[in-house]
């Protein structure tokens, strides 16, 4: 086992993410003594991992059990979220039982649902195997399921008790999953940390190499601001609203393509056009708006997006779980590293941002 960097969550509930190579022995030290019911949630797509994960399980004195739920977006449906109860149910589990999340950000996002709801909380650890579950959705306790009416409308703040990283699980990825991913890495640069854009513009290839040094400390960077925030404010109130940065677009462009994009590709536009609005406003230079989309563009993001549907992106984001009594709300740029709130922009602004990203 290479060396392990710990990054505290700090809080009511505090949890360690553990950041390193060879990991899978670290989940039965998260799981601890007290639990003896281990329900592994994992996309079809990773039952040869998910089976390591459970014989690792089993050979450590747990009974674990598969879950096997759809890939994707596809895996946050409050039928999915069922099934898992079922097996639960079936298989008595207890409040001092587990749920392990191993997969993408979808899969976390409903491993800590279904973990949250059994018996009003269960032990959770999550195990994210993307880049975008590692920087993110496996972090700070947000989870949730999608209805038809938008993304992540039902769901709740739980803690895990550990979110194991490892860094192994992506090197196999496709390329284009490790590019994805980098939408909400880039966000974490611009909100709060200009290195990870000096490592990303010294050398792409190296950047996204996830055997590089220079992949791990972007890793290490973007999770410990992400620590950091959710750390302030695990609900949302105030200074966690920062990381939804790219976001209210993002999600608009995720719902109008029935979520068959990407996360990161969506986000990737989302942040162009909040860097168009706060330069609209007067607030943000045109070389940081320019830098947005020269960074982008070297990872292979989209910077643009479909002229035809800012109405019905409009009506999305209305719906958007950052909307307060019908008023938009957006986070915006007043310089790298300074985020703030822009609060119900004009409708010929927003009109004439979007007007520049198609």
């Amino acid at each position: 086992m290479t060396d392990i960097t710990r990054i505290t969550v700090n809080g009511d509930s505090p949890y360690d993410i553990i950041i390193g190579r060879a990991l899978l022995g670290e989940v039965p030290l998260a799981l601890g003594k007290d639990v003896a019911k281990v329900l592994i949630v994992h996309p079809v797509a990773l039952s040869a991992s998910a089976e390591l994960l459970r014989e690792t399980l089993v050979t450590a004195g747990y009974e674990a059990i598969l879950a096997g739920v759809p890939d994707s977006e596809d895996a946050k449906r409050v039928e999915v979220a069922a099934f898992c109860w079922g097996i639960m149910g079936q298989a008595d589990f207890t409040r001092t039982d587990a749920v392990v999340g191993f997969g993408g950000g979808s899969t976390t996002d409903l491993a800590g649902f279904v973990a949250a709801t059994w018996l009003r909380g269960v032990k959770l650890i999550q195990v994210p195997t993307t880049l975008l579950g590692m920087v993110d959705a496996a972090i700070g306790g947000k989870t949730g399921i999608n209805t038809s009416e938008g993304k992540n409308l039902v769901g709740c703040f739980y803690a895990p008790a550990a979110v194991i990283i490892d860094l192994d699980t992506l090197v196999s990825l496709a390329k284009n999953e490790i590019l994805a991913g980098f939408g909400e890495v880039v966000k974490y640069g611009f909100i709060a940390d200009e290195r990870i854009l000096e490592l990303i513009e010294a050398d792409v290839a190296v950047a996204t190499d996830p055997n590089s040094d220079a992949f791990r400390e972007i890793i290490e960077r973007s999770v410990a601001i992400k620590a950091r925030v959710v750390g302030s404010d695990f609900k949302e109130a105030g200074m966690r609203e920062i990381l939804n940065y790219g976001h209210t677009l993002g999600h608009a462009i995720e719902h109008a393509e029935r979520y068959k994009w990407r996360h990161g590709a969506a986000i990737s536009i989302g942040m162009v056009f909040v860097a168009e609005l706060a330069r609209l406003a007067g607030r943000l230079s045109d070389d940081v708006v320019d830098r947005h989309r020269s960074v982008l563009t070297l990872l292979g993001l989209p910077i643009s997006y479909d002229p035809h549907k800012w109405s019905q992106l409009q009506e999305t984001m209305q719906r958007d779980k950052k909307t307060r009594a019908g008023t938009l709300r957006f986070v915006v740029l007043d310089a790298i590293g300074k985020p703030t709130i822009m609060t119900a922009p004009a409708p010929e602004l927003l009109h004439a941002a979007f007007q520049e990203i198609v």
